[in-house]
């Protein structure tokens, strides 16, 4: 049996482990006590309280595996990944750091690493639905617009992070890069909002994020959007936060002490954010490719909406999330993908027969993508 160690056992981190322990050996690693004895309580899997932000300690427990899920905030993502390459360990990673996964890609073809990186809901199974398309067909247009929310709207915010608050604020800061008629473009974050009516949820608000993340570099697309989905009027509220400076990292005095404005934020909304236990939400996504195959146009439109478990407790961006990344990690385990190198998810979902695996293991669990094609007229 293949021993896994999922690293990181956050809300997604729960939700990786709960599917690959019915299969595999699996350890799940984090320093936090009380997450780990929650798990522990539900599954049978081996737990270790360790400080992940020590490159060696990732490097050593690593080698003991057959592979790594990497489910770490995004802000370590960086450095243990590559703590985990060092380890010569096929990898999935889920921690949406901030910097090009492909400057580790000699160090993973040095190690012979196959390590499929941003492999979640969006980025990850957009990716991957658009990395499939590219591989069959002229693609000419990409937009993807995702949300996690909860069922239940409660002033001022109507949000609830259902995963790192930390990172949803590094949405809301980081310049969103898109592609307009071939050229790249940066737009704002938050930016750019529209409103939008989505079959089982309603109207919501879509505005600009930087999601594209590597499709900027491995697609040859002349025009991809990605944009994030929250209740109308959150994108506001979240635009004067910003632009009065409550999101900055720099210090500033007050009083006898400096402080940064994002600690004082992140202490005042994160409570706000926190879900109740068993509170009821979902995760929305709709993906339209535009292009053309066999001189006919066509446009495949990809919806998602999922909610939370009551049954296991899981919430339903850590289902979409984490079930993506167990996915990958048995086409990996399975050798169905064995590409050595960074891999993001529009490699795997162009290797012949993965995308259909992908999709198959994804409904299995409840996870369903509902496709529908519509031909176009080519002026």
């Amino acid at each position: 049996m293949a021993s896994i160690t999922v690293l990181g056992a956050g809300l997604v981190g729960r939700a990786i482990v709960a599917d690959l322990c019915q299969d595999y050996s699996t350890r799940v690693v984090d320093i936090d006590k009380d997450r780990l004895d929650a798990i522990a309580r539900h599954y049978a899997v081996d737990t270790v309280s360790e400080d992940l932000a020590d490159p060696a300690i990732v490097s050593e427990l690593s080698a003991e595996s057959d592979l790594v899920v990497c489910a770490v905030p995004g802000f370590m993502g960086f450095r243990t990944l590559r703590a985990i390459i060092e380890a010569d360990v096929n990898v999935v990673d889920i921690s949406f750091f901030n910097r090009d996964p492909f400057e580790l890609d000699a160090l993973a073809n040095e190690h012979q690493v196959v390590a499929v990186v941003d492999c979640g809901v969006a980025p990850g199974m957009s990716n991957i639905v658009l990395g499939y398309h590219d591989s069959q067909m002229q693609v000419s247009r990409f937009d993807c617009m995702v949300g996690g929310l909860p069922l239940r709207r409660t002033w001022p915010y109507e949000y609830k992070a259902p995963f790192s608050p930390i990172d949803v604020i590094e949405e809301y800061v980081r310049p969103a890069r898109l592609r307009i008629n071939g050229e790249t473009v940066t737009r704002a974050a938050l930016t750019e909002a529209e409103l939008v009516d989505l079959e089982q949820v309603g109207t919501l608000e879509a505005f600009n994020t930087d999601g594209l993340r590597t499709l900027l570099d491995t697609m040859q697309v002349p025009n991809m959007r990605e944009r994030t989905l929250r209740y109308p009027g959150h994108c506001e509220l979240m635009r004067v936060l910003r632009e009065t400076g409550f999101f900055d990292t720099g210090k500033i005095r007050v009083g006898d002490d400096e402080v940064r404005p994002l600690d004082l934020t992140t202490a005042l909304l994160f409570p706000l954010w926190q879900a109740e236990p068993g509170e009821d939400e979902f995760t929305v996504m709709a993906i339209e490719v535009e292009g053309v195959r066999d001189q006919q146009a066509e446009l495949h439109r990809y919806e998602l909406y999922d909610r939370n478990d009551a049954t296991t407790g899981l919430s339903s961006m850590a289902r979409t999330t984490g079930f993506t990344a167990t996915a990958a990690a048995r086409l990996v385990l399975d050798g169905d993908y064995d590409r050595v190198g960074i891999s993001p998810p529009e490699y795997v979902g162009a290797a012949p027969g993965c995308f259909d695996r992908m999709l198959a293991l994804l409904a299995a669990r409840g996870v369903h993508y509902r496709h529908s094609v519509s031909p176009l007229t080519v002026d």
